[in-house]
């Protein structure tokens, strides 16, 4: 049957539902790959990949959700463990990412109940008054809950941020795009419907956004499917999304790894690269796909690249949520060890700037 799916790949075609479900039934992983790459090769005949440089600031980690896969949030009023950045604590670390050749700040955080739509619009004028930086600001989930305690409608909400200061929205708090799935790992958070509705928003606003996948927990294949079809589904239609991201739940000092015993080991190398090279075939109106090296480390970001991917993410100057839970591949790398792994993949680096 991957004969019939690789004639369908090669003549352009949309695969299906069943189809993808096939392919994570198969255990030849480089005929996916050369499948996979084909496609990739098709939306960027030039040997190049992309990165960025940028800073992932969390500006506040107090958050109400609970996420039993996050290790890096505190309770609200654990005075101990929580912080909220001051506009100075922040402007240090832009002012640094902008010194290190840093072209954008990704700015998230928890969510925080002391922290209202005037904060942010505050904190987002700040920003944009002081430095010349790309905002790449608030996932869908913060966006809805802003608006919960608001009392405004999302577009609302966003056509505001817009107004202060805001650039493009990045994927996070997507997990997987399946409610029963969700309901285990993150029963707070907010629906599927309700991130993809911000985004949806977003996209008519004229805002370009990215969609990440966490998957290797409670989900199975067919979840990580569905998550699949209606970023293409959403895409489709507003043609608003820039890359896809999918990446594994890292176990470490988490609760949900502590309540399962069976994920306390992290996804494997085959199971991240077959995922990566069947979102490049089935989220096909996405233009790029993102390798996580923070996640798999460069080794295997290497040969994701020639998995479906075609861009490298970014040099990351600072990470807090993924290091949280134990990871650390991106402990004192330099913008040098990024390119020169794209180099020796075959690949010429170029640097993107949003």
């Amino acid at each position: 049957m991957l004969k019939q799916i690789f004639d369908k790949v090669r003549e352009g075609e949309r695969l299906s539902f069943d189809e993808g479900m096939e392919l994570f039934g198969s255990d030849d992983l480089i005929s996916i790959g050369m499948m996979a790459d084909s496609v990739r090769r098709k939306k960027h005949p030039e040997p190049v990949v992309t990165y960025i440089v940028d800073r992932n600031i969390n500006y506040t980690n107090v958050c109400v959700t609970e996420c039993t896969f996050c290790a890096f949030y505190a309770k609200v009023g654990d005075e101990k463990k929580s912080y909220t950045l001051t506009n100075d604590e922040l402007g240090r670390k832009i002012q640094e990412t902008i010194d290190l050749g840093g072209s954008r700040i990704l700015l998230q955080g928890g969510l925080n109940p002391d922290l209202g739509l005037d904060y942010y619009e505050d904190t987002f004028r700040f920003i944009k008054s002081n430095y010349k930086i790309w905002l790449h600001a608030l996932s869908p989930e913060e966006i809805v809950f802003i608006s919960r305690q608001s009392g405004l409608k999302t577009r609302d909400v966003i056509k505001r941020l817009m107004e202060a200061g805001l650039d493009s929205i990045p994927g996070g708090g997507a997990e997987i795009l399946v409610d029963p799935v969700r309901d285990k790992i993150a029963p707070k958070k907010c629906t599927s419907d309700e991130w993809l509705g911000v985004m949806n928003e977003a996209h008519r606003l004229g805002l370009k956004t990215t969609a990440t996948m966490m998957f290797g927990h409670v989900e199975s294949y067919e979840d990580r499917l569905q998550h699949m079809m209606v970023v293409r589904e959403l895409q489709d239609r507003t043609g608003g999304f820039t890359a896809f991201i999918p990446w594994t739940f890292q176990p470490r000092n988490t609760e949900l790894a502590e309540n399962h015993d069976n994920l306390r080991e992290k996804s494997s190398a085959f199971d991240y690269l077959k995922t990566l090279a069947i979102s490049r075939l089935m989220v096909d109106n996405v233009d790029s796909i993102q390798v996580s090296w923070v996640t798999q480390g460069l080794k295997i970001a290497q040969i994701a690249l020639t998995f479906g991917a075609d861009d490298f993410g970014s040099l990351m100057i600072e990470e807090n949520v993924v290091s949280a839970a134990g990871t650390k591949h991106f402990s004192g790398f330099s913008l040098s060890h990024i390119t020169r792994a794209i180099k020796s993949a075959g690949y010429e680096p170029v640097q993107r700037y949003v």
